[in-house]
C-alpha cells in the first residue's frame, strides 16, 4: 500500500465532499433534525392526560380528592355531571379515563368504611393505560396520607415499600430514548454516507476512471472509509452535545470510552454501507437497501424503544445479529449508569468483531474490474 496514493485519494474525497453538500447534510444536518424530531416528539411519559371526573354528591372530602387530581402534573381533569356523559366522552376519545365518586363516597368515608371509586381507563394503548392507572393510584395514596396527617393518626398500611429508582430517578423517558436515538442516527448516517456516495460514483463513471489508475482496491476502500469516518464521528459528537446540553441527558461514563465505542460502531455502519454499495451500484437501490437492512432493524430490534426481553425467543436470537443492539446498550449504560466494565467490554468486543467481518467481506468482494 502506497501512503502517497492513499493521501491523494483522501484529499480527492474531501474535495468531492466539499463540492457535493449531500454528504455534509447526511453527516451533520440529519442528526440535528432527527434528534429534534424524536427528542421532542417521542415520549413514553403520560402527562396532561385528559381525565373525566364525575362527583355525584360534592362534599368537602370529595373536593380534596378532586383537588389532588387538578394539582397533579399528569392529569387535566374535566368535570361531567353524570357518568353517562363521561362514558360518551371516553368513547369519543375526548378523555383517556374516568374517575367516578359515587353518591355514598363521603358517607362511607365518615363511617370508617372503604368507599368505592369507579376508575375507567382507555385500554386501546395498553402501555398508556397502565401508566395512567399507576398515576391515579399515586394520587389516591397521597390523598390518604394527607387525610391521616390532618387527623393526627398514622396511615395503616400492611407493607410499607421503600422504593428507590436507580440511574434515572426522575423517570424521564427522554433520558432513556435519546441515547438510543443516537445509535439509530449513527446507523443511518454510517450506512448512507458510504452506500449512496460510492453508488453515485458508479453512476457518474468516476469509479471506472479511478480503477484505471495504479491504485489498489484496499487503497480505494481506505480512501473512502477515512473521510466518512471522520465526518461520522463529527456527527456523533454533535449528537452527544445536543443530548447533554439541549435535552439535559446526564453523561455519567467516560467520554473517551464513549468515543472509542462509537468509533467501533461507526466502522460497522460504514462497512455495511460499503458492502451495500458493492452490491447495488445505483443510488436509489443502495438507499432503499440501507434503510431496510440497517435503519429499520436498528429502530425495531435494538432495544431503542421496544424491550428485547419482551420479544419472542426467536426474535431475541435475531437481535444478536443487529449491531445497534450492542451500541444502544453501551450508550444507555455510559449515559445513565457510568463505566460498567462487563457491559462495556462485552458489547465493544461484539462491535469489534462485526467491524472486522463487514470490512473484511467488503474487501474480499471488491475487485478492480467492472463486472
Amino acid at each position: 500500500m502506497n501512503s502517497r496514493r492513499l493521501r491523494g485519494l483522501i484529499r480527492k474525497e474531501f474535495i468531492q465532499i466539499r463540492r457535493d453538500p449531500s454528504a455534509i447534510a447526511i453527516a451533520f444536518f440529519m442528526p440535528v433534525f432527527l434528534l429534534f424530531l424524536f427528542g421532542y416528539g417521542v415520549s413514553l411519559d403520560a402527562r396532561r392526560v385528559p381525565l373525566a371526573v364525575v362527583v355525584d354528591q360534592p362534599t368537602a372530602q370529595s373536593s380534596t380528592l378532586v383537588a389532588g387530581l387538578e394539582h397533579s402534573p399528569y392529569f387535566r381533569p374535566r368535570h361531567y355531571a353524570s357518568i353517562q356523559e363521561a362514558r360518551t366522552a371516553l368513547l369519543r376519545r375526548q378523555v383517556d379515563g374516568i374517575v367516578w365518586l359515587r353518591a355514598d363516597f363521603s358517607r362511607r368515608l365518615l363511617r370508617g368504611q372503604s368507599p368505592d371509586i369507579g376508575v375507567f381507563v382507555n385500554g386501546v394503548d395498553a402501555n398508556n393505560a397502565r401508566i395512567v392507572e399507576g398515576y391515579l393510584q399515586g394520587v389516591w395514596q397521597n390523598w390518604l396520607q394527607q387525610r391521616a396527617l390532618a387527623a393526627g393518626t398514622p396511615l395503616l398500611v400492611p407493607v410499607d415499600a421503600k422504593d428507590r429508582v436507580w440511574f434515572n430517578p426522575a423517570l424521564r423517558s427522554r433520558d432513556y430514548l435519546v441515547p438510543g436515538l443516537i445509535a439509530v442516527i449513527m446507523t443511518l448516517i454510517g450506512a448512507l454516507l458510504t452506500a449512496l456516495v460510492v453508488a453515485r460514483e458508479w453512476e457518474r463513471g468516476t469509479m471506472e476512471a479511478l480503477m484505471a489508475t495504479p491504485v489498489q482496491m484496499a487503497e480505494i476502500l481506505l480512501g473512502k472509509l477515512i473521510p466518512y469516518f471522520l465526518m461520522g464521528m463529527g456527527g456523533m459528537l454533535l449528537s452527544v452535545a445536543l443530548a447533554v446540553w439541549l435535552f439535559a441527558v446526564p453523561l455519567r461514563g467516560s467520554f473517551w470510552v464513549l468515543l472509542l465505542s462509537s468509533a467501533l460502531f461507526l466502522l460497522v455502519a460504514l462497512g455495511m454501507g460499503l458492502l451495500i454499495s458493492s452490491v447495488a451500484r445505483n443510488q436509489f437501490v443502495a438507499g432503499q437497501i440501507a434503510i431496510i437492512v440497517t435503519f429499520l432493524p436498528a429502530f425495531i430490534l435494538s432495544g431503542f424503544i421496544f424491550d428485547i426481553q419482551s420479544m419472542p425467543a426467536a426474535i431475541r436470537v435475531i437481535t444478536h445479529l443487529i449491531a445497534a443492539r450492542y451500541y444502544v446498550s453501551l450508550l444507555q449504560t455510559l449515559f445513565l449508569a457510568g463505566d460498567i466494565w462487563p457491559i462495556v467490554l462485552w458489547n465493544s468486543l461484539a462491535l469489534g468483531l462485526m467491524a472486522l467481518f463487514f470490512l473484511g467481506i467488503t474487501l474480499r468482494r471488491s475487485h478492480k474490474r467492472l463486472d
